[in-house]
């Protein structure tokens, strides 16, 4: 995969494009606009030539919309509302993201419209794990769901944990594994319309909040280690992963926990500071394990 970076001026504006792409994959960019008056402008492309602005200055923005016009093959959406899966929806509380249809379409394909849901996308406690001679799942409609329910995960931070445990069995999944899945799908029948609301809160804050399940892999005793970040108050962006060696206390569990999320605040950082917003304040890491401290700033 490759990258580029190119930067040009004009209109008294500082124009700043980045994208990433292969053949097979195209290319995405974002371009950020300052004018003269400090107006501010996004604009994300996309491969198939949708477009989405994000602008306070429509004058701005019809000038740079004329001019990709005149580059590029593109149409303008308007505002966005439907983009790959995702609902957008704007309101006076804020910006709210879901994925409702698509979990709708979801429930029909695995025959699961009618099912009982459940309160927890996974069961308290419990290990899944390669077990010995058990009988084996449908590979092929195993790895379609957990698939569809990898990309429901970028709306959907309740069910990541769960999505991340069951994704590690694609390659020879088992009856347990299966059942596992189809738990999450039975806890989606009853959250169809959640997702995640970004506000206003008058700040820019970041905050990361990290936790580790030491030891919990039953096959190979490596812990799994887990992240959310909040910027403004809004959660951005959250993951969990197993950790690749094995860590000998639940203090080493969480410390390489907190560097996994160290590293998020540091790149949140970064790439606010591209797009003009310099924060003055300090990153705030959280965790919950005596051992080490509860707070840190960076």
């Amino acid at each position: 995969m490759g990258s580029q970076e190119t930067t040009s001026s004009g209109s008294g504006s500082n124009t700043h494009q980045k994208g990433t792409g292969n053949e097979s994959r195209g290319t995405c960019f974002m371009t950020a606009v300052k004018g003269d008056e400090e107006e501010e402008e996004i604009v994300t492309g996309h491969p198939d030539g949708e477009d989405h602005w994000a602008c306070n200055d429509e004058e701005e923005m019809t000038r740079l919309r004329t001019s990709l016009f005149k580059e590029f093959e593109m149409k303008d959406l308007g505002r966005l509302k439907y983009f790959l899966g995702i609902e957008v929806l704007r309101s006076k509380q804020g910006i709210f993201i879901c994925q409702k249809k698509y979990v709708l379409d979801l429930l029909a394909e695995t025959g699961m419209i009618d099912c009982k849901p459940v309160d927890t996308p996974m069961m308290v406690n419990q290990k899944l794990y390669m077990e010995e001679e058990a009988e084996l799942a449908d590979k092929g409609r195993y790895q379609r769901i957990v698939g569809k329910l990898i990309y429901l995960s970028h709306t959907r931070p309740d069910i990541a944990y769960a999505v991340g445990v069951v994704s590690q069995f694609m390659h020879q999944p088992q009856i347990s594994h299966m059942e596992a899945v189809l738990r999450i799908i039975r806890y989606l029948k009853g959250t169809p319309g959640h997702g995640v609301l970004f506000k206003a809160n008058g700040h820019l804050e970041t905050q990361v909040y990290t936790d580790a399940d030491w030891a919990g892999d039953k096959g190979n005793r490596r812990s799994t280690s887990g992240y959310f970040t909040l910027v403004g108050g809004n959660l951005v962006t959250w993951r969990s992963k197993k950790q690749k060696v094995v860590a000998l206390s639940s203090a080493e569990a969480e410390f390489r926990g907190i560097a996994r999320g160290l590293a998020e605040a540091l790149w949140i950082r970064k790439l606010l500071s591209e797009i003009g917003y310099h924060s003055t304040q300090t990153n705030k890491i959280m965790c919950d394990n005596e051992a080490v401290s509860s707070t840190h700033s960076v």
